[in-house]
């Protein structure tokens, strides 16, 4: 079987440049491709000028066998896409009868009157193949020549992926002869990404020569990605599960997921396993872990409720923390953070609780508690467990590495039960 094509993404637009418009577009043409056997060697972004656009094509095409472009195809004077990929392909735009019909149906559908603008967005390079926008006005466009395939899609996420679903993915399979890439993903919490690498290092270096793993660190967490490619022998994927019950040997107890995952979404699953309840004290974390909770759906099959007190007075009149251990350990302690979270278990009424407190910082550190102290609790059926943590990285840093190591907590302690 041939090699499988080099792909290049680019993406056109200042505001990307700028830092105004976050690119998830490559991310998911990257994830996408991968399925179908595509690897993408190169990402670029370029201006909105003319010259740096055909500057980028004449570079990509010497990287890369397909090149997909996306950004610049609206109604406005700063959208330049379309009128350089004509010229750079030799090209006249010419009026597309089928989009002009889908955009005159698009306006009349929302009762919004057509502009000529709009009209302008039925004109294509004559040299194209258009590719069909059925959620928006600016349709997709397929080139070849000299042996590489360009295609231009809008920079509207929705748009491009409808795009590359129903039309790029499928042309891409037949134009090019493909082996799927597999992969398997494990997520891990607990070990940093070096203790991990030499707690496994044995079993990385048994793995096959068509297996590779590479470590994808996160604040808090590591998640293992093996990608398998096609050796000519049949059930890639089931070969690949077949190596995790070795790897579970080497750090079972750190794994919470062999899926792609958050471990908020894990721990909802052992909740509801086991029939618990789950209520939440906060802070120095101001509700994140609360929030995290709530993000996954379904989370109010187990999770009641929580409290932010931010002030002493409310630890004590809300969470029964005692006004004699804010005093003789102040609330960033362990004494305070055990009493939070068991407060919250009684007065909640929650089988599990989990509780914050520390200094987030920039200010409000001291020689013996200085930015960046954290202490943690989980109080659970069989008892409570607190955790220290000393981690400064600037104040939301410290907040979320707080909230992520309370979740962290809660998952021990739930598989512990």
């Amino acid at each position: 079987m041939p090699s499988p094509p080099d792909v290049e993404i680019m993406t056109i637009g200042d505001e990307l440049l700028y830092g105004q418009v976050v690119d998830t577009n490559s991310a998911f043409m990257g994830q996408e491709l991968a399925k179908i056997g595509l690897r993408v060697r190169q990402i670029s972004s370029v201006s909105d000028r003319a010259d740096e656009i055909v500057a980028a094509l004449d570079q990509a095409r010497q990287r890369a066998q397909v090149v997909l472009i996306t950004g610049g195809l609206g109604p406005t004077k700063d959208d330049l896409t379309k009128h350089v990929l004509a010229r750079y392909f030799g090209s006249e735009l010419v009026m597309h009868e089928p989009t002009l019909a889908h955009v005159t149906e698009f306006f009349r559908k929302f009762n919004r009157p057509m502009l000529d603008v709009n009209r302008q967005q039925a004109l294509v390079p004559a040299a194209c193949e258009v590719l069909f926008n059925a959620v928006g006005t600016a349709p997709g466009m397929w080139f070849e020549d000299q042996g590489t395939v360009f295609v231009s899609m809008p920079g509207v996420p929705f748009e491009m992926k409808k795009l590359m679903l129903d039309h790029v993915l499928p042309r891409l399979q037949s134009r090019f002869e493909l082996a799927p890439i597999e992969h398997v993903v494990v997520m891990t919490v607990g070990l940093g990404e070096s203790f991990l690498a030499e707690k496994i290092a044995d079993w990385e270096n048994a793995l096959p020569a068509n297996v590779k793993l590479a470590y994808l660190p996160t604040l808090g967490s590591v998640r293992l990605r093996l990608t398998g490619t096609q050796d000519g022998r049949p059930d890639l994927r089931p070969r690949m599960l077949a190596l995790l019950p070795a790897l579970r040997e080497h750090i079972g107890d750190y794994i919470f997921a062999e899926e792609e995952t958050s471990l908020e979404a894990a721990i909802g699953r052992l909740l509801l396993d086991k029939t618990l309840t789950l209520g939440t004290a906060e802070s120095c974390t101001g509700g994140l872990v609360a929030q995290r909770i709530t993000s996954v759906a379904g989370a109010s099959a187990y999770f009641l409720g929580g409290v932010v007190a931010y002030s002493n007075g409310l630890k004590t009149q809300l969470l029964g923390v005692r006004e004699e251990t804010l005093a003789a350990h102040g609330a960033v302690s362990e004494a305070a953070v055990r009493e939070m979270a068991e407060g919250t278990r009684a007065r909640l009424g929650v089988a599990v609780a989990v509780a914050t407190s520390g200094i987030a910082g920039p200010g409000g550190g001291t020689p013996t508690k200085p930015v960046g102290t954290m202490w943690l609790a989980c109080a659970t059926p069989g008892g409570t467990v607190t955790r220290q943590i000393n981690f400064d990285r600037g104040r939301d840093l410290n907040v979320s590495y707080t909230a992520q190591s309370t979740l962290a907590l809660l998952w021990q302690q739930l598989r512990a039960l």
